[in-house]
C-alpha cells in the first residue's frame, strides 16, 4: 500500500493555478494547486450542498449514487447524485432537515433522516415517505428485523433507546448522538462531563449491566473501526509546542485507552473498510488540507486541498470500496461536495455494498 506514491504527492512546486478539466452533468475537474492530483466538484456552487455525518451510510457502489442535502430549491431537502452523469434529483421535501442525519438503509434502497424531531423513512423507488418516530434527537440503525421492519436506537428527551420488538431504556441523560457498534451488539453515547470535557460510553444491547463509560477529557469524532473491535476518536493532547490531536481507540471490553496515531493538527477523520489508512482534515491555517495517513508506518501524506472555514466540517470519508474520498468545503463561496480518487494510492477494500 502505497509504495508507490505518484510524484504530485511529493512535488515541492507549488503551482500557481489549477489546470481545468472537462465538465460532465454538475461535476467539474480540476486539478489541485497543491499536489496537482485531479479532483471532481460534485455539486454547483450556486447552491449549498452537504454531505451526511461520515458515520452514516449515503454511497453505494454498486448502483453507482450518493444522497446528500442541497437548498438549491429555497431550504433543505435530501438529494440523490448519479455518480456516473452527475445529474440531481430531489428525494423528499422535509421542512426542516437536519442534514447530518441523513442516511441510506442497509439495503440501499431507502433514506432516513430527521425532519425536526420526527424520524422519517423515504423509499427511493417510488419517493414513498413514512413518519417512523417523532420527539427524536438522535438516531442509529441497528438493523432490519426478519420481517424487513427497520430498529434503530434513538436519543428521546435525554433517553437512550432501542426502537424495536423489544423497546427499552439503555441510558439517561444522554446528548443527542448515538453510534450503532457493526454487527448490532451495541452502541456508543455521549454525555457532557464538564463544559470543556465530554464522555462517550457504550451499551450493549443483549447484556444487562449497566453502560461501561469509555473515555472521558477533550474528544470529537468518535466513529467505529470497521470491524467493530473498538470505537476510535481524536483526543487533543498537550505537547511542548501546543495542543496536538491523536487517533486513539479504546474497546468495551477492555476499555483501555490506545493511541493509534499522531496526527498534524487533524480536525476530523475516517477510516478505510479495513482502517488501514485514515483520512483527514487539517485545522492548519498555513495548509488546510486533506491528507492520508498510514497506519502501519505512521506517516502522512498530502492529497488535495480543502481550505474551508472550518475543518471540522470539511467531513472527509472513504467510499466504502476505498477508491474514493469524499469532503464539502465552502471555499468557493458555497458548501460543496468534492471527490477524489485514490485507487492508486489505497489498496481497495469489499465494502458491504461493492
Amino acid at each position: 500500500m502505497l509504495a508507490a506514491l505518484p510524484s504530485c504527492l511529493l512535488a515541492t512546486d507549488v503551482p500557481k493555478k489549477a489546470k481545468a478539466l472537462p465538465h460532465t452533468g454538475e461535476f467539474f475537474r480540476f486539478l489541485d494547486p497543491v499536489t496537482e492530483t485531479p479532483v471532481v466538484r460534485l455539486t454547483n456552487i450556486r447552491s449549498n450542498s452537504f454531505l451526511p455525518a461520515p458515520t452514516n451510510r449515503f454511497v453505494s457502489v454498486k448502483d453507482r449514487f450518493l444522497i446528500f442535502s442541497s437548498d438549491r430549491r429555497g431550504s433543505l431537502a435530501p438529494f440523490q447524485l448519479d455518480l456516473h452523469t452527475g445529474l440531481v434529483s430531489q428525494l423528499a421535501k422535509p421542512e426542516k432537515l437536519q442534514p447530518e442525519s441523513l442516511c441510506l438503509n442497509g439495503k440501499r434502497n431507502a433514506i432516513y433522516f430527521l425532519d425536526g424531531d420526527t424520524l422519517q423513512e423515504v423509499m427511493l423507488s417510488n419517493r414513498r415517505s413514512r413518519v417512523l418516530v417523532e420527539n427524536v434527537s438522535s438516531f442509529c440503525e441497528m438493523g432490519g428485523a426478519s420481517d424487513g421492519t427497520p430498529s434503530f436506537v434513538i436519543v428521546r428527551q435525554g433517553r437512550l433507546e432501542t426502537l424495536n420488538s423489544g423497546s427499552k431504556v439503555l441510558a439517561h441523560e444522554v446528548e443527542s448522538f448515538c453510534l450503532t457498534r457493526p454487527g448490532g451488539r451495541g452502541c456508543v453515547f455521549q454525555k457532557v462531563a464538564s463544559a470543556a470535557q465530554r464522555e462517550l460510553w457504550y451499551a450493549s444491547f443483549s447484556a444487562p449491566a449497566n453502560p461501561v463509560l469509555l473515555a472521558r477529557g477533550k474528544m470529537t469524532n468518535p466513529v467505529w473501526a470497521p470491524d467493530g473491535k473498538a470505537l476510535l476518536f481524536l483526543r487533543e493532547v498537550a505537547r511542548p509546542n501546543g495542543v496536538a490531536s491523536e487517533i486513539h481507540s479504546v474497546s468495551p471490553e477492555a476499555p483501555t485507552e490506545q493511541r493509534v496515531a499522531a496526527t498534524s493538527q487533524f480536525a476530523a477523520f475516517s477510516p478505510n473498510a479495513d482502517a488501514s489508512v485514515f483520512v483527514g482534515a487539517s485545522r492548519s491555517k498555513a495548509q488546510p488540507t486533506v491528507l492520508l495517513l498510514v497506519a502501519s508506518v505512521q506517516r502522512e501524506f498530502t492529497l488535495c486541498e480543502h481550505r474551508a472555514s472550518h475543518p471540522a466540517a470539511v467531513s472527509p470519508v472513504f467510499s466504502p470500496d476505498s477508491k474514493r474520498v469524499y469532503f464539502q468545503s465552502d471555499h468557493e463561496g458555497k458548501s460543496a461536495l468534492y471527490s477524489v480518487n485514490v485507487e492508486s494510492l489505497v489498496e481497495s477494500t469489499s465494502g458491504n455494498d461493492s
